[in-house]
């Protein structure tokens, strides 16, 4: 198996985690092991934690990293780190990568059903199990559905969009991506499908992240990842659209957070300090990414350092 996929912001991800030869890091989203490679080059004595829901990917990490004994491979959710890491019996790290794209393998593999430009069974599972993308669109309701695709995708013909997807599963279910995409397609208006893209690309979005829970699991995921990191730790997210990404600027606001005191106070008393802070504001792939990589044009990398308990 060949699990094909261009990092994303590389080496910039990686280097935003500062990292020591003889740390501690963890690769979150490993998928081919693009980032954890990087992240060895720069490891002696040090340890990699490579995770990834995906079995597929677990396959190809665990060839491509058979012969290092640094790297530990994990199958399992990244919003789990906190019982991956004490299954190893390791009380914190010194880093944390999470690259929350959907890999290019995931989408160029017919049969995962994650793109509207193959014809592929509905499916979109990262790990391959629970919820599929043909049991929500044709089982929940039309209020369901319009939500899912209005919040998620921030598609604005949310609401014709579930109403011919109850009416053409009425007459037998969706079973495939482009049967999906045309039904998308003839709830739009012309004029609105000239615009911003494919006309199936934000619904396809709403239905993933629906499927594995992708802005459920993720706040509390952040927060369980900062608790990790040891002091002067950094966690980096790559993020992919707005939503994902507004829920990661806002959880390291919180952590860089302090005195909550009204300005007129002469002195705290609230007694809050800012648990970490901001190496940069954000960072966005240069010009010639983009041209090589289509698919990293909507990526933003943040990052946050864990500040020593003063």
């Amino acid at each position: 198996m060949e699990f094909k996929h261009k990092s994303v912001l590389l080496t910039e991800s990686v280097d935003a985690l500062q990292i020591k030869e003889n740390g501690i890091y963890v690769d979150a989203t490993a998928g081919g092991g693009g980032h954890s490679a990087e992240m060895l080059k720069r490891l002696k004595s040090g340890r990699l934690i490579a995770i990834d829901r995906d079995p597929d990917a677990i396959a190809v990490l665990t060839e491509r990293f058979k012969d290092d004994s640094k790297v530990t491979i994990v199958n399992n959710n990244f919003s789990e780190i906190k019982a991956v890491l004490a299954e190893l019996n390791i009380d914190g790290v010194d880093g944390i990568l999470a690259d929350l794209g959907v890999s290019s393998f995931q989408l160029d593999t017919d049969e995962r059903g994650f793109s509207f430009h193959k014809d592929a069974p509905l499916d979109m599972r990262m790990d391959k199990s629970g919820l599929s993308a043909r049991d929500v669109v044709n089982t929940y309701s039309e209020k369901e559905l319009a939500q899912v695709i209005f919040r998620y995708g921030e598609e604005k013909f949310a609401k014709s969009i579930a109403a011919n997807i109850v009416r053409a599963r009425a007459k037998k279910p969706i079973e495939t991506t482009a049967e999906l995409a045309e039904i998308i397609k003839i709830s739009i208006p012309a004029r609105a499908r000239r615009e911003g893209g494919h006309p199936a690309r934000r619904t396809f979005q709403a239905i993933r992240i629906e499927v594995n829970g992708e802005l459920e699991l993720l706040p509390g995921a952040i927060e369980d990842m900062f608790s990790v990191l040891n002091e002067n730790g950094v966690l980096a997210i790559i993020t992919f659209h707005s939503l994902e990404d507004r829920i990661v600027k806002q959880k390291f606001s919180e952590f860089c957070k302090g005195c909550e005191c009204p300005k007129d106070f002469p002195v705290c008393v609230c007694g809050k300090t800012p648990r970490g802070e901001l190496p940069f504001k954000s960072v966005e792939p240069g010009e010639e990414e983009t041209e090589e990589n289509n698919r990293s044009r909507s990526a933003r990398l943040r990052a946050v350092r864990k500040l020593p308990i003063k």
